[in-house]
Formats: C-alpha cells, structure tokens, sequence
C-alpha cells in the first residue's frame, strides 16, 4: 500500500490479441431457402434477425476438428514453441471428461510444457477463456509465454424449431500475448455481472434447448448489470466519444441492436431511427461475418471485431471499442480493448470473406439429412463418416488440404487424420 494509505492500483503491462484467425466451415445453407421450404417471409430472417446463411458441418468434421482448422494456418513455429498455456472453450464437447485442448495442442505440435484445459459456460466460455489467459500473460510469472485460446462450436438438430434459423458452426483462434498487435485490453475496468437463471441450455449431448423471450430479457438484464460494473471502475463516460464502435455477443444479429439501444437510452435518448442510424455506424459492421456463419456461440463477438476491422476504415490504431459477451445461465462481462498498431493487417491475414465464399451451397433437404445423422451418431461408440457423401464435398474442399477430420470412432475412441 501507498505511504499515503491510498490502495495501490495494478498497472499492467499490455496485453491483449496478438493474432487472431477463424474457420467457418466448408458449406453453408442460405436461409432465404430454409424460410421458404418453411413457408417463412425470407424477408423477416435477414431484415430483423439478421441472417444470411449459416455454416453446417459435414459428418467428417466436429469441433475438435474445427478448432485445429481455426488455429493452424496462423501459427509459425515460434508461436508454437512460447504457448504455454491453451484452453479451448465449448459448449459442443466430444466427450465429458476428456478435455479438447488435449487433441487441440496435439495437432497443432504444441509441446508438452503447456498446461491446457476446457472452458464452459455455455456463450460465454470464450471470453472467460480469453481473460484467464490475458490475466495470466499479465501476472509476468510466465516471461513472454503467450496462450492459445479457440472457440469451437456446432448447434444441435432444430429442423422446424423456431429457432432454427440462428444456428450454425465456426470456431475462432486467438493468441494472447504481451505484443496485443490487435487488441489490447483494458482489463482493470472490466465490468461482469450473473445470475441463476434457465434462458437456453443443452441439458443432454443431444438437446439444445430453452425460451426465447426469457433469453432476450436475461441476455439484456447481463448488459445492464456488468456495463454498471464496468462504469463503476472506469467512471463516467460519454458513450458515443468514449467507444468508437461497439461489439454484442450475437446468439443472431437482431439482437445486438437490442443492445446497442439499450446502452443509448443510458446515454441520451433517441428516436428509433436515430438509434437505427448509431446503430448502423457503431455496431452493425461487426456482424458482417456473423450474419453468413450463424449462431457460433461463444466466438461470437471475435468474428465481430474481426468483421468490424475488415469493414470500418475509421478504426484506427489507439481506437476503443466497447465489447459484451453473454453466456447462458449466465454470465455476461462488459470490457473494452485498444485497436492495435497492426489490427486490419493481421484480421485481413485471415481471408475469412474468401473462405466463405468457397464454401459449397447445400439445399435444404440435404441439411436435414446431415443434421438428422449427427444426431443418430451422437454418442455412439463406433461411428465411421461417408467421405463420398455431401456431393463429392470431401473430393472438392478437403482431399489434400491438409485440412483435420474425423476418420472413425472406434469403442469410443476417436481417430482424427489430416485430409
């Protein structure tokens, strides 16, 4: 403690995201087909929820094999040889003891001074997984040692659920070091705020379900409460001059400008045009990618920030950005990062739009047949993917890409292989 009795306050070196890459897949199923097939106004799905398409994962492919995919093409070996520390967060896992960071840090030749573990908390995971490790980068007690933090993700089965347009898969790759040449964050005013409560959960490995109206009031009461935290450490800010863009946790995009008008009302209030029009500067560019991926849960508000470096040329190094990540049950954390001095560079390195693009259309009759086979294989403890399925898919997007896939599942074991 200070001479002055004042009680000392931490000032952490820099810390934040030193590279950042995702992987959304390799075919999608748009949901102007979806709604029609559903007798639905395709105008409702992208005007109000703000989907285009969602990504569906092949059988040969889950998020074991998604979150290998996310982080490889970004790490050079010396990346590789100062992680230390590897947590992959999920609320997909394969197996209920068995951690996917030990797959994760296999196939990615991360040696084996590396304490790694999985992170649940339903969407929020990734963050809490993310600020374990910048926190843990900050203590200093690990020299320069960076951590791998992925999030990877798949939805379960919902053909005809009302909420089947907002699922989807992805997964996103973030290393966290003492060079944030993207991010830094500013974690001495993080704000989190939780609750108890049952909005949207996956009670058994083949269920995912909940209400959506107790969703939407829990996922905004979070925003409230940890903004307030978050206000407390930081103090009185104006919102509009402090963050030059804003990123939400997207369960699907309609929700975010939910969000967004929430927090103006605490400013000033607006017509809602005027708020459609903040909107549409501060936030709605970060939904760029999300809004093709679909729901991808708690790497959700990364593929924001990388949506929001690859469109908003305003976004310049020393800019804050304003992030809330929600978890079901829940959870939520309010905090804010420094764009870094490299940040559109390395979130263009990715060519996450080119990725997108390549991915190969699915009717809807065909996503409802992969979906109903996952679901029939789940749990099974012998399982061996048609890699000659999906219209030649494995033949056009992974044979020789070296791209990591389920090859078979034998008495529970699973067998992964580089395509």
């Amino acid at each position: 403690m200070p001479l002055d009795g004042s009680p000392r306050r931490c000032c952490p070196q820099a810390v934040g995201i030193e590279k950042i890459w995702a992987y959304p897949g390799t075919q999608y199923l748009a949901m102007d087909e979806l709604a029609r097939a559903r007798d639905h106004d395709p105008a409702d799905i992208r005007d109000n929820l703000l989907v285009r398409s969602r990504s569906v994962n092949p059988l040969w492919e889950d998020p074991v094999t998604m979150a290998v995919n996310a982080a490889r093409p970004m790490l050079i070996d010396e990346d590789r040889a100062s992680i230390e520390l590897l947590i992959v967060a999920t609320e997909s896992s394969v197996d209920q003891g068995k951690a996917m960071s030990t797959f994760a840090q296999h196939f990615l030749g991360i040696g084996p001074n590396c304490r790694n573990y999985e992170s649940k908390h339903a969407c929020y995971g990734g963050t809490s997984a993310v600020m374990m490790a910048a926190h843990w980068v900050a203590s200093g007690l690990n020299g320069d040692a960076k951590a791998l933090v992925i999030t990877t993700d798949q939805s379960r089965m919902s053909i005809h659920e009302p909420y089947e347009y907002v699922m989807g898969a992805g997964a996103v790759a973030l290393l966290i070091s003492n060079n944030p040449r993207i991010l830094s964050f500013e974690m001495e005013h993080n704000g989190f705020w939780t609750k108890h409560c049952y909005d949207t959960f996956r009670p058994t490995s083949r269920v995912e379900t909940g209400n959506g109206e107790t969703s939407l009031y829990c996922y905004l009461d979070a925003l409230e409460g940890a903004y307030a935290h978050f206000l407390s450490k930081a103090g009185p800010v104006d919102f509009d001059e402090y963050f030059q863009k804003n990123i939400y946790h997207i369960p699907f995009g309609g929700i975010t400008f939910q969000a967004h008008r929430t927090l103006l009302r605490q400013w000033r209030r607006m017509k809602k045009s005027e708020a459609l029009e903040h909107f549409g500067r501060k936030s709605k560019p970060g939904l760029k990618y999300a809004s093709q991926m679909g729901g991808t849960y708690s790497g959700s508000t990364f593929l924001a920030l990388m949506g929001m470096l690859d469109t908003c040329d305003d976004l310049v190094e020393g800019a804050r950005i304003g992030i809330f990540s929600y978890g079901s049950g829940s959870c939520g954390e309010f905090y804010s990062g420094v764009v870094g001095p490299a940040a559109h560079e390395l979130a263009a390195a990715s060519r996450l739009q080119q990725l997108l693009d390549a991915r190969k259309p699915m009717t809807v009759e065909a996503y409802e047949e992969t979906e109903r086979q996952r679901f029939e294989h789940i749990d099974k403890g012998d399982f061996r993917p048609n890699i000659k399925g999906n219209g030649g898919l494995f033949e056009s997007h992974y044979r020789d890409r070296e791209l990591l896939v389920l090859k078979d599942i034998s008495n529970h074991h699973r067998k992964y292989d580089w395509s």
